[in-house]
């Protein structure tokens, strides 16, 4: 398990818009894909039986952007534990220059599945997914 998680995303032409570089919302489908694939990766196949995922809000700086063809690497990481039923996750997304292009800060909160009802994270949840001691945001 691992609080950091990276994935690739390459723009593709429905991805672009009349500005010629990728579209918003396809940034926002990209760190919902990062957060769902870490979550799929790292979390326990009971927890992930049992608990779901909503995000209640983005906080995105646009600083740059790619057009077609061009592939970013996406890295997401938790920075801190949980509050409640809610956690915060960081999304960089990196040119092939290394540079940050676009940084965004998810809240996400924990659903009961069967219930459908907000949760308090588990502290065997959060564990997966915490930062290591001493281990710097971003």
């Amino acid at each position: 398990m691992a609080n950091r998680y990276t994935m690739p995303f390459t723009a593709l032409p429905e991805h672009i818009d009349v500005m010629g570089h990728v579209n918003n919302a396809v940034w926002v489908q990209w760190m919902e894909a990062i957060a769902t694939a870490h979550w799929t990766q790292d979390a326990a196949p009971a927890h992930i039986a049992t608990y779901a995922w909503v995000v209640t809000r983005h906080e995105i700086d646009y600083r740059g952007n790619i057009g077609p063809g061009e592939t970013v690497t996406a890295e997401t990481f938790i920075p801190e534990g949980p509050t409640g039923a809610r956690f915060d996750r960081r999304v960089d997304f990196r040119n092939s220059a290394g540079k940050v292009i676009v940084s965004a800060r998810s809240t996400w909160a924990m659903i009961d599945i069967a219930s459908r009802r907000l949760m308090r994270v588990p502290a065997d949840v959060a564990a997966a997914f915490l930062p290591e001691a001493g281990e710097a945001e971003g």
